[in-house]
């Protein structure tokens, strides 16, 4: 889709604040404002955006604990596998 042109005034304290969630997220502004002016269109409300952040947090705090737990368990079985291989030498000797 083409995109046009658009000034918008925002606060200082806005301004800034965009800047530093874009700096943070590797985006640019305007990805950021667009993306609101669509949650906006579709009649999400702040409340739910906030509410969906705070879950989003959830989520990615036991993502990551899955991530650290899998990994635990394959040098768990790399271990094992390991033990196993010379198991198996040594009995067939």
């Amino acid at each position: 889709m083409a995109l046009v042109l658009t000034q918008v005034y925002l606060e200082a304290n806005q301004k800034k604040a965009l800047a530093a969630k874009a700096k943070s997220s590797g985006r640019k502004s305007s990805d950021l404002l667009r993306e609101a002016v669509d949650a906006m269109l579709l009649g999400v409300n702040p409340q739910e955006l906030k509410q969906l952040d705070e879950a989003t947090k959830r989520a990615q705090v036991g993502i990551d604990a899955m991530l650290k737990a899998l990994a635990t368990n394959a040098k768990d079985h790399r271990t094992f596998m390991a033990q196993i291989g010379r198991l198996r030498k040594s009995s067939s000797r």
